[in-house]
């Protein structure tokens, strides 16, 4: 049975309930996703994975991450219960780099103080934030990580908007053309926009603190559309709330939902969006045909394109020998 946390792309669920039996989540809760994988052998995985779900599911195969972040995964757990698991990387960066750029235009624009303005204090209020409007072209674009979605957000600023693009990155091999690969604390004074496209680890935990923020130029701008903890929020909240941050696009956060009395929805300067960058029905259907792809070759017997923890192998088939 094929076992999936969220309600997926209608062309993916066809494709999916074509291998086989197929069943979602009643809700994206724990509590749900570990009464519902009992008979699993496949596990779409769009919501945090309980290790409950290893013991709970002994005819676990695989789980397949409906995307690339991995934080939704227990992977040292299902590596030693023997379990594959595989993601689909890069079907949503295009996705989340054009979020980025969406943003930043808007954050540069004042786009958010000039709808208000103009809803709730009429025309001349509005228009009066665009004497201090500025252009995206021609800016110092930062971009922390340089996976598929800092490529692809370098690709896009480069040759749409002639910007110079500075990063910071484990991997200076993935670094493209036309991108200066700096430290850290170059990455952080030398830009006007600061984009966290980073994975979370134990290293990016907290990478972005008061210290971190002080080092950049009054007034820049931050976009975050990795994960919250990669922010300490409370510093981010105070240098926006004394405008050392001209403003900032958060689509992520430490408590997701973001809750109703957080401090960030009283700020005028902020773009809020709910974890959905990453999210178009093109990327959606893109991540899902990666997902039915994986899920076919497990199920014929085959690893994973997109293989995480290629080191059960051995494991894996000592379960499945029979």
């Amino acid at each position: 049975m094929i076992f999936s946390t969220h309600t997926l792309h209608p062309e993916v669920t066809a494709a999916l309930q074509a291998i086989g039996p197929y069943r979602v989540a009643t809700a994206p809760t724990p509590q749900a996703i570990v009464e519902g994988c009992a008979d699993a052998e496949i596990i779409v995985v769009r919501a945090p994975i309980p290790v409950a779900v290893l013991a709970r599911a002994p005819g676990l195969r695989a789980l397949i991450r409906h995307g690339a972040g991995l934080d939704m995964v227990p992977l040292p757990e299902a590596t030693a219960a023997g379990v594959l698991v595989a993601n689909v990387p890069g079907a949503n960066a295009v996705t989340v780099a054009e979020h980025v750029v969406w943003t930043s235009l808007a954050l540069l624009r004042l786009y958010p103080q000039a709808s208000h303005d103009l809803r709730t204090r009429g025309w001349t209020a509005g228009r009066a934030h665009a004497d201090h409007g500025r252009e995206l072209s021609g800016r110092v674009l930062g971009i922390l990580g340089m996976g598929n979605i800092g490529q692809a957000l370098a690709r896009m600023v480069t040759q749409g908007f002639g910007m110079r693009v500075l990063c910071h990155t484990r991997t200076p091999s993935r670094v493209p053309a036309g991108v200066t690969a700096v430290d850290y604390a170059d990455l952080l004074g030398g830009c006007d926009i600061l984009a966290i496209c980073a994975p979370l680890t134990d290293q990016t935990r907290g990478m972005v603190d008061a210290r971190a923020l002080a080092r950049m130029k009054p007034g820049a701008l931050l976009v975050n559309v990795a994960r919250g903890p990669l922010l300490v929020e409370a510093a981010v909240l105070e240098a926006l709330q004394s405008g050392h941050l001209g403003g900032a696009a958060l689509d992520v956060f430490d408590t997701q939902p973001l809750p109703a009395d957080h401090p960030f929805l009283d700020l005028s300067n902020v773009i809020l969006t709910p974890h959905l960058s990453g999210v178009t029905e093109e990327s959606m259907l893109r991540m899902g045909q990666g997902v039915v792809a994986e899920v076919r070759r497990v199920l014929a017997g085959m690893m994973p394109i997109n293989f995480v923890n290629p080191e059960v192998e051995a494991l894996y088939r000592q379960r499945f020998s029979g």
